[in-house]
């Protein structure tokens, strides 16, 4: 079982995802460093006040935004495959931990669920005046690659990312993309209204 730094953090990625980070903390500072040198992932896990989640997602930095004096930077990290925790380990001034992949259980994909995901992910961009690249039906990550473009609840990320069903996770995702797009909407409609009652004063 190959050991890994550990970046326990408030947010969750998803394979596919990039995300920005801000590292002051020096032990952080340090473990993004070892991994900038090697060319390296850590792993990144979901910490709450319930605690650190056993599944997480391995990180690569794909990009260097800006360093600072004080060691301080600035970076993109681009969320590659899940895994488990097995054991924690000791060592270093950051997290390590023994882990092993987090693999899907074989099963086939129910192409409707599929569909229906990628029309509510369509929709919502519509509704939202987006234009996101369009989505590959056929990918064997579509849940992650469309739930990685929306901002989502942190719990409903840590969902996905234990899931081990991709057609589970892709009906897990039309749900989160329809109730989305109809918070969107009220929002829409609230401003309009907004708008309206303002003319009327006027």
């Amino acid at each position: 079982m190959p050991e890994i730094g550990l970046f326990p953090l408030g947010i969750v990625l998803l394979p596919t995802e990039r995300v920005p980070l801000h590292i002051f903390e020096p032990r952080y500072r340090e473990l993004v460093g070892d991994a900038l040198e090697t060319d390296g992932e850590f792993g990144l896990v979901f910490a709450d006040d319930d605690g650190v989640r056993e599944i997480g997602t391995l990180a690569r930095v794909s990009d260097v935004l800006e360093r600072f004096d004080d060691g301080r930077l600035n970076v993109v990290v681009d969320g590659g495959e899940r895994f488990r925790v097995e054991a924690l380990t000791r060592g270093r001034s950051f997290m390590t931990a023994e882990v092993v992949p987090l693999e899907d259980e074989e099963g086939e994909v129910d192409g409707e669920v599929a569909a229906r995901a990628v029309g509510s992910f369509r929709a919502l961009a519509a509704l939202a005046g987006a234009e996101p690249p369009d989505p590959d039906e056929l990918s064997p990550q579509l849940s992650f690659e469309l739930a990685a473009q929306v901002e989502l609840p942190h719990e409903a990320k840590q969902q996905l990312l234990e899931s081990r069903l991709e057609g589970e996770r892709l009906a897990i995702v039309a749900d989160l993309l329809d109730d989305a797009r109809l918070a969107l909407m009220q929002t829409v409609e609230l401003g309009e209204r907004a708008k309206r009652n303002g003319s009327r004063t006027s």
